[in-house]
């Protein structure tokens, strides 16, 4: 995505997506149609690695396509000067009309201060200072999507575990939760719910996920992980999500009730 427009290179992943849907394949399907991993298809339609011509030509031959993909790989990917292949979640989101994030664990990246993204990427000295400087100037700049004119409208979920868990120090956490109030009550285009400790067991304890949809009404899931994201588009992974997404939103306090336990947590870390 660059000014706005869709490149050539974001248009055949895209592309590639939907022949598969269209095809009624799974990644994993389309993945042993030609002997390639799934983990490599879906790297491919996430946009986190570019299609190679062999690539691209098993996947006109599995689906018949009689090798558009390869042309089009050759005579307008080709004429991309940055060459921009999108990135997973960012890339979606760019993308995305409305987008709905559930997470337990975490501030989701958008709505983190810097502070508490340091925090996050210092923990366990996992990464070195180096990679800790890269990855949070990296989410900063991403967070200028908020502001831009094509900001999706996006409802999020947090459990109130989030933002009880201590990250960077106590007002490291007062100034996030802060944030993240502020966000939810000066955002136009952001809705922020909370699900409160006194919630039993929900659905949504499994795991963060996302959902979005697309401007031609493509409907994506997002699971994150520890290693990598996964991307789903089969309409059962989405049902499913669909349903969980509803049973969490129906744990959480509403808009004004969210709003005011997180400026009460805010000052239960002063």
């Amino acid at each position: 995505m660059a000014d706005g427009q869709m490149t050539a290179a974001a248009f055949l992943v895209a592309e590639l997506r939907r022949a598969r849907v269209r095809q009624g394949w799974s990644q994993d399907e389309l993945a042993k149609a030609v002997n390639y991993s799934a983990s490599m298809v879906s790297a491919v339609e996430l946009g986190q690695q570019p299609p190679t011509a062999k690539y691209l030509e098993l996947v006109d031959r599995a689906l018949d396509t009689g090798g558009l993909f390869g042309r089009m790989s050759t005579e307008l990917v080709s004429l991309d000067r940055a060459q921009p292949w999108l990135r997973g979640w960012q890339a979606i989101l760019e993308q995305a009309r409305t987008v709905r994030w559930y997470e337990p664990r975490y501030v989701p990246g958008l709505f983190q201060t810097e502070d508490y993204a340091r925090a996050v990427f210092e923990a366990g000295s996992l990464l070195d200072a180096e990679e800790v400087d890269r990855r949070l100037a990296d989410r900063m700049n991403r967070q200028g999507l908020l502001h831009s004119e094509r900001s999706p409208h996006i409802v999020t979920v947090l459990d109130e575990a989030v933002l009880r868990r201590l990250a960077g120090g106590r007002k490291v956490m007062r100034e996030q939760t802060l944030h993240l109030a502020d966000i939810a009550t000066g955002h136009p285009r952001v809705r922020l719910h909370v699900v409160p400790r006194s919630a039993e067991e929900y659905p949504g304890l499994g795991g963060p996920f996302g959902l979005a949809t697309l401007p031609d009404g493509t409907e994506l899931a997002y699971l994150d992980s520890q290693v990598r994201g996964q991307e789903l588009d089969q309409p059962r992974d989405l049902l499913r999500l669909q349903r969980v997404w509803e049973a969490t939103l129906g744990e959480a306090l509403p808009p004004q009730a969210s709003i005011k336990l997180l400026r009460e947590v805010a000052e239960s870390w002063s």
